[in-house]
C-alpha cells in the first residue's frame, strides 16, 4: 500500500468539535490525509462561545513538535490558534530551524485571532509576533478582520480593498495569500488568491446558513490536506473552497448545539439522512 499524505495541525482544542484541532483532524481525514496534531491551548468552548482559555507552556509546544517530527514525516503543516506571543515565538523558531530541510512540508498559516462567535483567541501583544511568522508560511489564510489587524488598517469593505490588502500582506513577507471574503455581503462568497503568478478572484455561492462554526479552521486545513494531492496551489485552493461550500450546505443536517453549529466535515462520506 502506498503511504498516505500526512498533515500536522498546530492549534487549540475546541470541545464542541467544530473548530480548532478537532475541525482540523476531521478535515484531514475527510480529504484522505493521515492526521497528526500538536496542542497549543485548551479552550472552554461551545457553539455559543468561549468562556476560558488555558495555554500550553511554549517549551512543551516545542517538545511536542520535536518528538513528533523526529519520528513522522509530515507533508503539510497547518497552524491555527497560537494564543500568545511566547507560543508564536516557539513555533517561529521551530520553523526557522527546519527551513530548507528535507522533507520540507508546506506551511498553511491561519492567523486565528477571534472566533466565529466573536471571542478573542489571541493576546493583544501577540499580533507583532504573528507578523514575524508570515515569511515562514507557504500561504496565509486570513479573513477580513484578521488581515486588517495584521496590517494595522481598517477592515476591507469590498473586493478592490481586499486586493489591496492581499498585496500589502505580500509586501509584509507572505509568499501566498488566500484572503477570505466571507464577511462581505452579496450572493457570492468571494475570496482573493495572490501568489507569484498573479491575482485570482475565487467565487462560490453564499450558503444561507447560521452553521459557520469553524469555517476558517476547516478551509485552511483543507488547503493543507489538498496541496500534497493536487498539481498546483491554485488547484488545491479551488478544491478546498468547493469542499467547504458543500460542508457548509450540509451543516444544517447535523443540528449540533444552540449557537452557530459546525460545518459537516464528512458530508461526502456519511449516508444521507433520508438514506
Amino acid at each position: 500500500m502506498s503511504r498516505p499524505p500526512v498533515a500536522l495541525t498546530i492549534a487549540g482544542s475546541d470541545p464542541s468539535g467544530g473548530a480548532g484541532i478537532q475541525a482540523d483532524l476531521k478535515t484531514f481525514s475527510a480529504l484522505g490525509v493521515y492526521a497528526t496534531s500538536v496542542l497549543t491551548a485548551l479552550t472552554a468552548q461551545s457553539t455559543v462561545g468561549v468562556t476560558g482559555v488555558h495555554t500550553v507552556p511554549p517549551q512543551f509546544v516545542r517538545d511536542q513538535l520535536d518528538t513528533l517530527l523526529a519520528d513522522v514525516r509530515v507533508d503539510a503543516i497547518k497552524i491555527g490558534m497560537l494564543a500568545t506571543a511566547p507560543i508564536i515565538e516557539a513555533v517561529t523558531v521551530f520553523l526557522a530551524e527546519r527551513s530548507g530541510s528535507e522533507p520540507d512540508p508546506v506551511v498553511v498559516l491561519d492567523p486565528v485571532m477571534v472566533s466565529t462567535g466573536g471571542s478573542r483567541l489571541l493576546d493583544d501583544d501577540a499580533v507583532a509576533a504573528l507578523r514575524r511568522l508570515l515569511p515562514l508560511a507557504s500561504v496565509i489564510t486570513p479573513n477580513l478582520p484578521e488581515a486588517a489587524a495584521l496590517l494595522g488598517e481598517r477592515e476591507a469593505r469590498d473586493v478592490p480593498a481586499m486586493l489591496a490588502q492581499a498585496r500589502a500582506l505580500r509586501a509584509h513577507g507572505a509568499r501566498r495569500v488566500l484572503l477570505k471574503g466571507g464577511h462581505l455581503s452579496g450572493a457570492d462568497a468571494t475570496d482573493v488568491w495572490l501568489d507569484d503568478a498573479g491575482e485570482r478572484l475565487l467565487h462560490a455561492p453564499r450558503v444561507p446558513t447560521s452553521n459557520t462554526h469553524g469555517t476558517g479552521c476547516s478551509l485552511s486545513s483543507a488547503v493543507a490536506a489538498l496541496v500534497p494531492q493536487r498539481r498546483s496551489w491554485l488547484a488545491a485552493v479551488v478544491d478546498a473552497k468547493a469542499w467547504l461550500t458543500g460542508a457548509l450546505a450540509a451543516g444544517d443536517t447535523l443540528q449540533i448545539g444552540h449557537g452557530p453549529g459546525p460545518v459537516h466535515h464528512f458530508y461526502r462520506l456519511w449516508p444521507a439522512a433520508d438514506g
